[in-house]
C-alpha cells in the first residue's frame, strides 16, 4: 500500500498502459495513413510513464540525483513492462499480437523519458 500511496500517478499510468495493451484496438482508417502510428503511440506511452515515474520519485524522495534506484525505476521498469506486455500480447490475447518493433519503441520512449526527466523534472522547484 505504501508503494501505491507514494507512486499513485505512476501506478495509475502503469495500469492504464496495461489495460490499453490488452484490449482490442478499434479500426480507425485515418490513422492507417500515418506511417508507424502505433510505434508513436508506444513511444509516447512509455516516455510518459518514465516522466511520471521521475515526478513521483522526486516528489517522494525530495532528491534529484541520478542513482541506481532512479535508473531502475524510471528506465528499466518501463522497458521491462513494455517487453512483458508484448509477450502477453503475443501469447495470451487473441485480439493483439506481440511485435519487436513495438518493444523497441517502448524502450526508446522510456530512454527519452529518462533523459527528459533527468534534465527537466528533477530541476523543477515544485517539491
Amino acid at each position: 500500500m505504501q508503494l501505491i500511496k507514494h507512486y499513485f500517478l505512476s501506478c495509475l499510468t502503469s495500469l492504464a498502459i496495461v489495460i490499453l495493451s490488452v484490449m482490442p484496438i478499434p479500426e480507425v482508417p485515418e490513422l492507417a495513413e500515418v506511417p508507424l502510428w502505433d510505434k508513436w503511440v508506444h513511444f509516447v506511452m512509455y516516455g510518459g510513464l518514465s516522466l511520471v515515474l521521475w515526478f513521483d520519485y522526486c516528489r517522494k524522495k525530495k532528491q534529484r540525483r541520478v542513482n541506481v534506484r532512479v535508473v531502475a525505476l524510471t528506465l528499466i521498469y518501463p522497458t521491462v513492462l513494455g517487453g512483458l506486455l508484448e509477450i502477453v500480447q503475443a501469447y495470451c490475447t487473441t485480439c493483439r499480437s506481440g511485435d519487436m518493433l513495438d518493444f523497441y519503441a517502448d524502450a526508446i520512449g522510456a530512454c527519452l523519458g529518462f533523459i527528459l526527466g533527468a534534465c527537466v523534472v528533477r530541476k523543477l522547484q515544485l517539491f
